[in-house]
């Protein structure tokens, strides 16, 4: 897929490979941006290229498609959201005590 930038680019990740949820969470002001409308985030940014690991890369429209709140009152319930999402769409390889002990653990 091309993207609107390269994802590993300055524009990506500061100038270092960084992965799913910090470059999301990179792209908010946490006394600015909320409350925050996941639908509004999601349109914004959507096109744009989130590293999930070091091979694959997806859009930000990817990860927002399993995201259930519609709105985020702090930075803390984004993360937590948008978190749950990655791991239901499958985004997330790191599972600590998980729901499947099948998933690779850290």
């Amino acid at each position: 897929m091309d993207w609107p930038h390269d994802p590993d680019g300055e524009e990506g990740s500061e100038g270092g490979r960084k992965y799913g949820l910090a470059i999301l969470a990179k792209k908010l002001d946490e006394d600015e941006d909320f409350p925050l409308s996941s639908e509004e985030f999601a349109e914004e940014h959507a096109d744009e290229p989130i590293r999930i690991n070091y091979k694959k890369v997806v859009s930000v429209a990817d990860i927002f498609d399993h995201v259930e709140p519609t709105e985020f009152e702090t930075i803390v319930e984004f993360h937590r959201g948008v978190g749950a999402a990655m791991r239901s769409g499958g985004f997330w390889d790191y599972h600590p005590v998980g729901e499947n002990p099948e998933k690779k653990r850290a």
